[in-house]
Protein backbone atom coordinates (compact mmCIF):
# COMPACT_ATOMS: atom_id res chain seq x y z
CA UNK A 1 0.00 0.00 0.00
CA UNK A 2 2.93 2.32 0.73
CA UNK A 3 6.60 2.29 0.79
CA UNK A 4 9.47 4.65 2.37
CA UNK A 5 12.69 5.78 2.33
CA UNK A 6 14.89 6.35 5.53
CA UNK A 7 13.84 10.09 6.42
CA UNK A 8 12.56 12.24 9.76
CA UNK A 9 14.39 10.26 12.89
CA UNK A 10 13.41 6.59 11.21
CA UNK A 11 16.35 5.36 9.54
CA UNK A 12 15.20 2.23 7.58
CA UNK A 13 12.95 1.42 4.40
CA UNK A 14 9.22 1.02 5.26
CA UNK A 15 6.56 -0.33 3.85
CA UNK A 16 2.58 -0.92 4.74
CA UNK A 17 1.04 -3.92 3.84
CA UNK A 18 -2.69 -4.80 3.36
CA UNK A 19 -4.02 -7.61 6.46
CA UNK A 20 -4.14 -11.17 4.80
CA UNK A 21 -6.12 -13.28 6.45
CA UNK A 22 -5.06 -16.63 7.48
CA UNK A 23 -3.13 -18.99 10.03
CA UNK A 24 0.46 -19.86 9.90
CA UNK A 25 0.64 -23.34 8.58
CA UNK A 26 1.50 -25.95 11.24
CA UNK A 27 2.92 -29.08 11.25
CA UNK A 28 -0.38 -30.26 13.47
CA UNK A 29 -2.69 -28.83 11.11
CA UNK A 30 -1.14 -29.75 7.71
CA UNK A 31 1.50 -32.17 8.32
CA UNK A 32 -0.52 -35.64 7.09
CA UNK A 33 -2.51 -33.21 4.42
CA UNK A 34 -1.42 -34.45 0.69
CA UNK A 35 -4.31 -31.74 -0.71
CA UNK A 36 -1.91 -29.20 1.67
CA UNK A 37 1.24 -31.07 -0.02
CA UNK A 38 -0.04 -31.13 -3.91
CA UNK A 39 -1.16 -27.40 -3.27
CA UNK A 40 1.82 -26.23 -2.14
CA UNK A 41 3.28 -28.01 -4.95
CA UNK A 42 1.12 -25.93 -7.70
CA UNK A 43 2.23 -22.79 -6.22
CA UNK A 44 5.60 -23.73 -6.62
CA UNK A 45 4.92 -25.12 -9.87
CA UNK A 46 3.32 -21.45 -11.32
CA UNK A 47 6.05 -19.21 -9.70
CA UNK A 48 9.03 -21.89 -11.74
CA UNK A 49 7.00 -21.37 -14.70
CA UNK A 50 7.95 -17.58 -15.59
CA UNK A 51 11.31 -15.84 -15.18
CA UNK A 52 12.08 -12.81 -16.98
CA UNK A 53 15.49 -10.85 -18.19
CA UNK A 54 16.65 -9.54 -15.44
CA UNK A 55 15.61 -11.10 -12.90
CA UNK A 56 17.41 -10.91 -9.22
CA UNK A 57 19.87 -14.10 -9.66
CA UNK A 58 20.41 -15.96 -6.45
CA UNK A 59 18.33 -13.94 -4.36
CA UNK A 60 17.86 -10.47 -4.13
CA UNK A 61 19.27 -9.98 -0.53
CA UNK A 62 22.34 -12.51 -1.22
CA UNK A 63 25.00 -13.26 -3.16
CA UNK A 64 25.25 -15.70 -5.73
CA UNK A 65 28.22 -17.43 -4.37
CA UNK A 66 25.70 -17.77 -0.71
CA UNK A 67 23.05 -19.29 -2.84
CA UNK A 68 25.10 -22.26 -2.55
CA UNK A 69 25.75 -25.55 -0.89
CA UNK A 70 29.09 -25.64 -1.57
CA UNK A 71 29.46 -22.02 0.38
CA UNK A 72 27.65 -23.72 3.52
CA UNK A 73 30.17 -27.06 3.35
CA UNK A 74 32.34 -25.57 6.22
CA UNK A 75 29.76 -24.66 8.60
CA UNK A 76 27.32 -27.53 8.13
CA UNK A 77 30.25 -29.72 8.88
CA UNK A 78 31.45 -27.53 12.00
CA UNK A 79 27.43 -27.90 13.34
CA UNK A 80 26.92 -31.76 12.41
CA UNK A 81 30.08 -32.32 14.61
CA UNK A 82 28.64 -30.36 17.08
CA UNK A 83 25.54 -32.06 17.44
CA UNK A 84 26.60 -35.69 16.82
CA UNK A 85 25.68 -36.69 20.00
CA UNK A 86 22.13 -35.65 19.33
CA UNK A 87 21.66 -36.66 15.75
CA UNK A 88 23.13 -39.41 13.95
CA UNK A 89 26.52 -37.96 12.73
CA UNK A 90 27.49 -40.43 10.22
CA UNK A 91 23.71 -39.85 8.41
CA UNK A 92 24.14 -36.41 8.69
CA UNK A 93 27.83 -36.45 6.68
CA UNK A 94 26.20 -38.87 4.44
CA UNK A 95 23.64 -37.03 3.06
CA UNK A 96 25.52 -33.64 2.92
CA UNK A 97 28.02 -35.23 0.88
CA UNK A 98 25.56 -36.75 -1.47
CA UNK A 99 23.94 -33.34 -1.75
CA UNK A 100 26.94 -31.57 -2.61
CA UNK A 101 27.81 -34.38 -5.00
CA UNK A 102 24.69 -34.77 -7.22
CA UNK A 103 24.47 -33.11 -10.66
CA UNK A 104 23.89 -29.25 -10.42
CA UNK A 105 20.46 -27.10 -11.81
CA UNK A 106 21.26 -28.21 -15.79
CA UNK A 107 17.97 -26.18 -17.03
CA UNK A 108 17.46 -22.36 -17.42
CA UNK A 109 16.89 -20.36 -13.93
CA UNK A 110 13.38 -19.83 -12.32
CA UNK A 111 11.64 -18.34 -9.52
CA UNK A 112 12.63 -19.68 -6.34
CA UNK A 113 10.92 -18.00 -3.02
CA UNK A 114 13.77 -18.61 -1.05
CA UNK A 115 12.54 -18.55 2.35
CA UNK A 116 9.54 -20.99 1.52
CA UNK A 117 8.74 -22.51 5.91
CA UNK A 118 6.05 -22.68 7.64
CA UNK A 119 6.21 -18.89 8.95
CA UNK A 120 5.59 -17.70 5.38
CA UNK A 121 2.49 -19.30 4.40
CA UNK A 122 -0.81 -18.56 5.59
CA UNK A 123 -3.53 -20.98 5.17
CA UNK A 124 -7.53 -21.31 5.79
CA UNK A 125 -9.71 -24.18 6.30
CA UNK A 126 -6.91 -26.57 5.52
CA UNK A 127 -6.19 -24.78 1.97
CA UNK A 128 -3.25 -22.54 1.09
CA UNK A 129 -4.43 -18.73 1.48
CA UNK A 130 -0.98 -16.74 1.08
CA UNK A 131 2.65 -16.87 0.67
CA UNK A 132 4.15 -13.88 2.32
CA UNK A 133 7.82 -12.56 3.01
CA UNK A 134 9.40 -12.59 -0.82
CA UNK A 135 13.05 -10.72 0.75
CA UNK A 136 14.99 -13.75 -0.39
CA UNK A 137 13.32 -13.99 -3.66
CA UNK A 138 15.14 -14.85 -6.78
CA UNK A 139 16.13 -17.20 -9.87
CA UNK A 140 18.51 -19.75 -9.80
CA UNK A 141 17.89 -23.58 -8.49
CA UNK A 142 14.72 -24.00 -7.23
CA UNK A 143 15.79 -26.73 -4.59
CA UNK A 144 15.86 -24.72 -1.62
CA UNK A 145 12.31 -24.26 -1.58
CA UNK A 146 11.91 -28.17 -1.42
CA UNK A 147 12.99 -27.37 2.74
CA UNK A 148 9.21 -27.14 2.93
CA UNK A 149 8.53 -30.62 2.65
CA UNK A 150 10.93 -31.52 5.46
CA UNK A 151 9.43 -28.76 7.77
CA UNK A 152 5.50 -29.16 7.24
CA UNK A 153 5.12 -32.76 5.67
CA UNK A 154 5.16 -35.93 6.90
CA UNK A 155 6.70 -38.98 4.60
CA UNK A 156 3.20 -39.76 3.02
CA UNK A 157 2.20 -35.93 2.10
CA UNK A 158 5.61 -35.31 0.71
CA UNK A 159 5.51 -38.00 -1.82
CA UNK A 160 2.53 -36.45 -2.70
CA UNK A 161 4.19 -33.19 -3.31
CA UNK A 162 7.38 -34.52 -4.62
CA UNK A 163 5.02 -36.46 -7.66
CA UNK A 164 2.88 -33.66 -8.02
CA UNK A 165 5.80 -30.83 -8.55
CA UNK A 166 7.60 -33.90 -10.65
CA UNK A 167 11.47 -33.23 -8.84
CA UNK A 168 13.93 -35.27 -10.23
CA UNK A 169 16.19 -37.24 -7.81
CA UNK A 170 19.66 -35.00 -8.22
CA UNK A 171 17.13 -31.91 -7.41
CA UNK A 172 15.40 -33.60 -4.19
CA UNK A 173 19.00 -34.71 -2.94
CA UNK A 174 20.08 -31.15 -3.10
CA UNK A 175 16.83 -29.72 -1.36
CA UNK A 176 17.39 -32.66 1.63
CA UNK A 177 20.79 -30.75 1.56
CA UNK A 178 19.34 -27.62 2.02
CA UNK A 179 16.69 -28.95 4.87
CA UNK A 180 19.51 -30.32 6.82
CA UNK A 181 21.90 -27.41 6.55
CA UNK A 182 19.32 -25.03 7.49
CA UNK A 183 17.95 -27.18 10.16
CA UNK A 184 21.36 -27.41 11.72
CA UNK A 185 22.32 -23.29 11.46
CA UNK A 186 18.96 -23.12 13.52
CA UNK A 187 19.13 -25.75 15.66
CA UNK A 188 23.43 -24.87 16.91
CA UNK A 189 21.98 -21.05 17.05
CA UNK A 190 18.57 -21.33 18.77
CA UNK A 191 18.05 -24.63 20.56
CA UNK A 192 19.43 -24.34 23.74
CA UNK A 193 17.28 -21.05 24.03
CA UNK A 194 14.21 -22.24 22.17
CA UNK A 195 12.23 -25.46 23.15
CA UNK A 196 10.17 -24.37 19.76
CA UNK A 197 13.03 -23.90 17.89
CA UNK A 198 14.57 -26.99 19.28
CA UNK A 199 11.15 -29.10 18.27
CA UNK A 200 10.95 -27.73 14.75
CA UNK A 201 14.68 -28.16 13.65
CA UNK A 202 14.77 -31.38 15.23
CA UNK A 203 11.78 -32.67 13.50
CA UNK A 204 13.26 -31.18 10.38
CA UNK A 205 17.11 -32.80 10.52
CA UNK A 206 15.24 -36.34 11.45
CA UNK A 207 12.85 -35.60 8.19
CA UNK A 208 15.77 -34.51 5.81
CA UNK A 209 17.68 -37.62 6.93
CA UNK A 210 14.76 -39.68 6.45
CA UNK A 211 14.01 -38.61 2.96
Amino acid sequence: MAVGEPDLGYPWPWAVSRWMDGEVATVEALGDSRGAAVELAGFLSALQRFAPEGAPVDGADTAAEDRSLAARDRQTRAAIAEVGGVFDAAAMTGLWEAALGAPGWDRPPVWFHGDFHTGNLLMDDGRLRAVIDFGELGVGDPACDLTIAFTLMSAGSRAAFRAALGVDEATWTRGRGWALTSGLSAYTAYAAHDARVAEQTTRQINEALAG
